[in-house]
């Protein structure tokens, strides 16, 4: 039976604590995001681009956010109990870039749509 290859890494204690700082602020990040869509989504200012959560956010917000939540969580426990792995470390650090890319363009937006009088 051939067995399949996976580049594992070597966690320093260091490399370990920096990994709990990135998932941590993934999930301030994801709050975030969270309330800046329900309050663009609920002021008509903003649309939910992913059309799972555009329909849960217009039937409940605060489902929406615990949703958001409970998905976001369980995502950064499977990759930290898979941290060994190149891949999974990756992942966690592209997930935080993207959630920080997602918060400046929302905050670009608000500034905007300030700076245009609200008529953006």
């Amino acid at each position: 039976m051939k067995q399949r290859s996976v580049l594992k890494v070597t966690l320093t204690e260091r490399f370990a604590e920096q990994l709990k700082t990135v998932i941590f602020a993934i999930f301030v990040l994801n709050v975030l995001d969270g309330i800046l869509t329900i309050v663009g989504v609920t002021t008509g200012t903003a649309v939910e681009a992913n059309p799972l959560m555009a329909n849960l956010i217009s039937y409940h917000p605060v489902l929406f956010m615990l949703c958001k939540l409970v998905l976001v969580f369980l995502g950064s426990v499977i990759l930290w109990r898979s941290r060994h792995n190149i891949m999974a470390a990756f992942c966690i650090f592209l997930l935080f870039f993207v959630y920080y890319a997602i918060i400046i363009y929302q905050l670009k937006w608000i500034n905007l749509r300030y700076l245009l009088g609200g008529s953006a």
